[in-house]
Parts: structure tokens; C-alpha cells; sequence
């Protein structure tokens, strides 16, 4: 039985995983003053997005319609799959896996469709543990319970300068109501049953960068994780950070796919949009056994 996993642009696999052949993504959209871009694509780099954000220019996302992933599953059984999992970010903050939904239901093939309740790594986490379950000979339920489980185990942590970008966008969910208007503060977020929820506030930067690592250390306890920094237009803040995490979690690390002890990624163009310049990301998912 062949079993192809499809994915959402926002999940941030790794590329030599979207490149290996048995993943297939379908690109969000990001609008620029109008102007529709398939996240991925030369229009809508991570610079692009910064420098548009910065000069309070009209910036929106929009999920795959439908048919996107319609005309996916098809053509994916026509290259002999027998069976698809569908693997996206949370329904919460988007209607990507809604759509996926949809088409799953008038695929020629069976296709099981996953709602990750997470966004960004740790949706790629999902996905690539789903892969390692179909590389091995597991069946698409194998995957995607596998998939689900991963991204449960998963905890996603991020700072942003402000919270105008989610606000902006709608997805700031829980957190306005524990920050309100108060901008000035340095927000501490994360993903809670699929939903942006805050988890702390703080006054200046340096505080809440330490603050952010120390929670993704307590998150990780003592098992085996795999970690990931995410950024947009923070790169130094970024890559030091992905440093002082490695020290600190020493050999509970399980070395990403490049070498790395903790990945180090800039964010594409949907995520970015709306958490703005200078976000900063922890992603640690335990490697789980079973």
C-alpha cells in the first residue's frame, strides 16, 4: 500500500523533507496592497514581509481553497496512492485544514485529515513523525495517530515585540483579554488547545527572552526532544538563542536533520505576517517510542 502525506506551507518542514517525495505541501496565500502570493514563492520572502509589516502596508493571509487540495489528492492518486493523510495547522487560527476537509470527502482514495491544534514546527514535527511511521511500513492510521500525537506532546513558545500584528490579523485570541491594549509590554504566548493563549508578561526584552528559554527547558524535562528556533528578521537574537538551548539541554537533544543540536529557521511568509518583526519561537517535541 502506498500512503502519501500532504501538508499545509505553514507546518515549516524542513526543505529536504518537502523535497523527499513522499511529502507534498500546498501553499498558503499571502496579499501584499492587493496582490495574492503563493507562500514559498519569490513575491513573499520572510524580507519582503518584514519590510512590508514595517511600512504599515495592507498585509493579509488567506487559506488553499478547496479545490487546491482537490486537485492534489487526485493527482496523487493517480501516481498510485492508495491512501493520503493530511496533516495542518490548527483549525483555530486557520480554515486551511477545513478546506482539506472538504476535499477529502469527494477524493478517489481514502484520505484521513489531521488537525495538528498546534502552528509552524510543530506541525512540521507532526508530519515528519507521520513520514517515519509510513518509511517503516505502518499504515495511514499508524500515521496519523502518530502525527496527533506528536503534535500533542509538542510545545510551541514565542515572543513578539507586540501584539498590533496578531491583533491585526484576528489571531491573537485569549491573550486580548489578559493584555488588552497594554502594547508596551513584552507578551509571552503560546499554543493551548489550538488557540494563541498567553503565558507571561514582561517588561523588557532580555527578560522575556530568558524567560521564554527557561520554560521551553522546563517543557522539555528530562526526555528526548527534538528543538527548534523560530525567527522573522531576528536572525543574531535567533542563532544565539539556538546556542544557549543546545547548552542547556545537552544530550536530552536528538540532532536535527542538518547536524544541528536545535534548528534555527526564519519563518515564511503566512506566520510572519502575522507576528511580525522580531518574533522569536520555541518549538520542543519530544521523540516519542511507540
Amino acid at each position: 500500500m502506498s500512503v502519501a502525506v500532504v501538508t499545509d506551507s505553514a507546518s515549516t518542514v524542513p526543505a529536504e523533507v518537502a523535497a523527499s517525495g513522499l511529502v507534498h505541501v500546498v501553499p498558503l496565500q499571502v496579499i501584499i496592497d492587493d496582490e495574492s502570493y503563493d507562500e514559498g514563492s519569490d513575491g513573499v520572502t520572510p524580507e519582503r514581509i518584514a519590510a512590508a509589516l514595517r511600512e504599515k502596508r495592507a498585509v493579509s493571509t488567506s487559506r488553499p481553497a478547496p479545490a487546491a487540495f482537490s486537485e492534489l489528492y487526485a493527482r496523487l492518486a493517480d501516481e498510485g496512492a492508495t491512501e493520503i493523510v493530511s496533516i495542518h495547522l490548527s483549525a483555530e487560527v486557520s480554515g486551511t485544514f477545513e478546506s482539506a476537509l472538504v476535499a477529502s470527502r469527494t477524493a478517489p482514495v481514502p484520505v484521513t485529515c489531521v488537525d495538528s491544534r498546534q502552528v509552524g514546527v510543530a506541525t512540521g514535527y507532526a508530519v515528519e513523525s507521520a513520514c517515519a511511521v509510513i518509511e517503516a511500513g505502518g499504515t495511514a492510521a499508524d500515521a496519523a495517530k502518530a502525527a496527533r500525537a506528536r503534535a500533542e506532546a509538542a510545545t510551541s513558545l514565542f515572543y513578539v515585540n507586540t501584539l498590533e500584528y496578531l491583533r491585526r490579523g484576528g489571531r491573537v485570541g485569549a491573550a486580548a483579554a489578559v493584555f488588552g491594549g497594554v502594547l508596551a509590554v513584552k507578551p509571552l504566548l503560546g499554543i493551548v488547545d489550538g488557540v494563541i493563549a498567553p503565558q507571561a508578561k514582561v517588561r523588557t526584552a532580555a527578560k522575556a527572552i530568558a524567560q521564554l528559554e527557561a520554560m521551553a527547558v522546563a517543557a522539555a524535562g528530562e526526555q528526548r526532544v527534538e528543538a527548534c528556533v523560530a525567527h522573522l528578521a531576528a536572525e543574531e537574537r535567533a542563532t544565539a538563542m539556538a546556542e544557549r538551548l543546545a547548552e542547556q539541554l545537552g544530550d536530552r537533544l536528538v540532532p536535527a536533520r542538518d547536524g544541528s543540536p536545535v534548528r534555527c529557521v526564519e519563518l515564511g511568509g503566512v506566520l510572519g505576517a502575522h507576528v511580525g518583526p522580531g518574533m522569536l519561537a520555541i518549538c520542543v517535541a519530544p521523540v516519542l517510542d511507540d
